[in-house]
């Protein structure tokens, strides 16, 4: 593939993504919009912040250096193509979380991270393949196995959140610490 063929596909593959989830976001969030505001459970768990902190650090500062590195000077369009389209969804990610939550104070909040965080697995794992036959470029394969792990991390513990995000009661007498 040709880095237009390239840029092509992931453009197009990326933009269905988009309209997609935003459709179904847009449909959730109309059917839902009696829903009473939305507002994220206070206080924080202890972890949050070294989550957050580690996820900032692997899943930002390092494929933005990579894509930087590789990328832009040393000139690997494949590199720079596929980190682009990663952080395009991720900041789309992060606009639709801070207009659903914000804005609108909706329930679809919680939702979005199901969506895109799956899908972004999904660019990392494309990412490997499009890669998959230069070989001076086994370091961000590994950049990239280790952005699949972090993400599927992330997507357990948001799953694991969901009690938490909804404010489901326990009984006094339960096990169960989501803090």
């Amino acid at each position: 593939m040709t880095a237009l063929n390239i840029n092509l596909h992931l453009f197009l593959e990326n933009l269905l993504f988009f309209l997609s989830a935003t459709s179904f976001f847009i449909v959730v969030g109309w059917a839902w919009k009696h829903a009473k505001p939305y507002i994220i459970p206070q206080p924080l768990p202890r972890w949050f912040k070294f989550w957050f902190s580690t996820v900032q650090i692997l899943g930002v500062f390092l494929p933005l250096v990579v894509m930087v590195l590789w990328g832009v000077f040393w000139g690997y369009t494949a590199v720079l193509s596929v980190f682009t389209w990663y952080f395009v969804m991720l900041g789309l990610q992060i606009l639709c979380e801070s207009i659903s939550l914000r804005l609108f104070h909706s329930v679809v909040w919680v939702m979005i991270p199901y969506l895109y965080v799956p899908y972004r697995i999904w660019q990392m794992y494309e990412g490997l393949t499009l890669l998959g036959s230069v070989s001076q470029l086994w370091w961000i394969q590994n950049v990239l196995v280790l952005e699949i792990l972090l993400w599927t991390a992330n997507y357990a513990l948001n799953v694991s959140q969901l009690p938490r995000l909804f404010s489901w009661e326990f009984p006094k007498n339960s096990n169960i610490s989501l803090n």
